[in-house]
């Protein structure tokens, strides 16, 4: 997409801090990141999120996704690592194309776990969600 910041990076277009690319993906650092590493995972093609990115290029994507998660954390010595994705605005989402983050945990880092992101909890019972949701799946 023309005017999309990830695009562009991907393009070579503006700079970033690459740190692995290959045939589907690309990956760089946060340029604010929240730990050490913070990296994202995007797809070369654009797609403004999971749902829209085409159904071949979902698992080229997490083999990367997979592969970082492994190196980033042992090359900088993190006892652990926080992968997410935020989908529309509401959920944070800034850049409107797919973007995987890898942040890698340190003890005392003073995060929390991805339970953390919202706390809304519902007041339908989880058996009934759970119909509504396979209905039409």
């Amino acid at each position: 997409m023309e005017d999309c910041l990830f695009c562009k990076i991907v393009a070579g277009e503006i700079p970033s801090h690459k740190i692995y690319e290959d045939k589907n993906s690309f990956v760089f650092l946060d340029i604010h990141p929240q730990s050490l590493g913070h990296a994202m995972v995007i797809p070369k093609i654009h797609a403004v999120d999971i749902t829209e990115l085409p159904q071949d290029k979902v698992g080229p994507l997490f083999e990367t996704v997979q592969k970082m998660a492994k190196y980033i954390p042992e090359t900088l010595g993190a006892a652990g690592l926080t992968v997410g994705i935020n989908q529309g605005t509401v959920s944070g989402q800034v850049v409107p194309h797919l973007h995987v983050h890898l942040m890698p945990r340190f003890e005392g880092d003073g995060g929390g776990s991805v339970h953390s992101a919202v706390n809304n909890p519902p007041t339908e019972d989880v058996a009934k969600t759970a119909d509504r949701l396979k209905k039409n799946i």
